[in-house]
């Protein structure tokens, strides 16, 4: 299958939409938007756009910058897209051409 390999970063993991951690509504969005999987990446440092420095320490685990990274036809990204604008959260992703499928079958081990 065709589609996109989408890569959602958020600058640190304490920021929270709805009552939820940045990272927990993303993921919440992705199902929304009818897609099957999703992967959050938690990263020990990063600089967001503004160049501020982010990073996971000992004590404190608020700053930890996260990513929410998917795979599904266009369709279902554009509509994640649209939905994550309305949310209104500031947000940097990427997004790039993708081939993916299944491999083996479901409850095989």
């Amino acid at each position: 299958m065709k589609g996109s390999h989408l890569t959602v970063f958020a600058a640190n993991q304490s920021r929270r939409k709805n009552h939820m951690l940045v990272a927990d509504w993303i993921v919440d969005e992705v199902k929304r938007a009818g897609i099957l999987g999703a992967t959050v990446i938690e990263a020990a440092q990063a600089i967001d756009a503004r160049g501020k420095y982010h990073a996971a320490r000992f004590f404190e685990l608020a700053d930890q910058p996260v990513a929410v990274t998917v795979a599904a036809d266009d369709a279902h990204i554009d509509a994640l897209l649209e939905s994550l604008r309305r949310g209104g959260v500031p947000l940097f992703y990427t997004r790039c051409p993708v081939e993916y499928e299944m491999l083996g079958s479901e409850g095989a081990q």
